[in-house]
């Protein structure tokens, strides 16, 4: 089941800081309201789009945040968190399950207060809702991992559109350019712009070494149909006539089943469609500029004294 929004972690999260009156390690808290949503080990394994953190950990995160800016909890040090007195107060005040009013409190009201120490001493604030209605139960990092993705598939998708429409001379040296990115060959020099009448299927050269003795074939292919196994056997026996063991197929298109299998079969040859290379341009910025955003973030190794 997909992991559940950061709303539905206070609960959790709140409960079993109550059990826990001294305070609790996050990584237990996270693994507690894990367990009390019932997600399954390919939940918890599902990461961020940017992998920089499991999805459920992130919105257990957003969830304690929600509960420190209502007053109810802290963080006393680093990955620690606690119950404040008067979120125990309010945890006991209100048996499980919270109403869903009152958890829609608990995520809209209290987004714009600046967290500080609390005041033991005040009542639960109620404030009126600021939050927009689509986005309260949205993460600001969910919301910013959905608009770099909505951002990436709209650049992937104008991407094949310009590829589908380049020269077939421009898309070759585009490939090579990237494959150069990647890694491959010591030099630009190194890899070389083959295809003529007469190349057996062979566009691109790639030596891997500066005496040229391991070498890398590439075909590249500015097609709108699909490629069929036929042009990928056409492609292996040019592989054969150079004495070439490795190949790289790359097409604006997509690859039928029947060509992946066989690709699949002879292990020396590695098929790459055009959303795939799309995504590569992507990744090493070729033909791509990005800019970049900086997100802050708290340095607690900073603040340890």
């Amino acid at each position: 089941m997909p992991v559940p929004t950061y709303d539905q972690f206070v609960e959790p999260v709140m409960r079993y800081l109550a059990e826990h009156p001294q305070g609790a390690e996050a990584r237990a808290v996270h693994e507690a309201a894990a367990e009390a949503l019932h997600l399954s080990d390919a939940d918890r394994a599902e990461l961020l789009p940017s992998g920089a953190q499991p999805v459920y950990k992130n919105r257990a995160g957003w969830a304690h945040d929600r509960l420190k800016r209502a007053g109810l909890s802290l963080s006393p040090r680093r990955g620690f968190w606690q119950l404040s007195e008067q979120g125990r107060a309010f945890t006991s005040s209100h048996p499980a399950p919270l109403p869903s009013e009152v958890l829609e409190k608990l995520v809209r009201d209290h987004i714009d207060v600046r967290l500080r120490p609390p005041n033991e001493g005040e009542d639960f604030p109620i404030a009126q809702a600021s939050a927009p209605q689509e986005s309260a139960t949205t993460t600001p990092d969910d919301r910013l991992e959905q608009a770099l993705t909505e951002l990436r598939q709209l650049v992937t998708a104008e991407l094949v559109e310009t590829l589908s429409r380049v020269s077939p001379e421009f898309f070759e040296s585009i490939v090579l350019d990237l494959l150069h990115k990647m890694g491959y060959g010591t030099s630009r020099a190194d890899l070389l712009r083959v295809g003529r009448a007469g190349d057996g299927g062979i566009d691109g050269v790639i030596s891997l070494d500066r005496l040229g003795l391991e070498k890398v074939y590439v075909q590249a292919k500015r097609w709108q149909s699909s490629v069929g196994r036929p042009d990928i056997q056409g492609f292996y026996g040019a592989l054969a006539g150079q004495r070439a063991n490795k190949g790289v197929f790359i097409t604006t298109s997509t690859f039928t089943q029947q060509a992946v299998e066989f690709a699949s079969s002879v292990e020396r040859i590695v098929l790459v469609d055009g959303r795939r290379l799309a995504n590569l341009m992507i990744d090493h910025e070729i033909g791509v500029a990005s800019r970049s955003l900086k997100v802050p973030k708290l340095d607690s190794d900073y603040f340890d004294e």
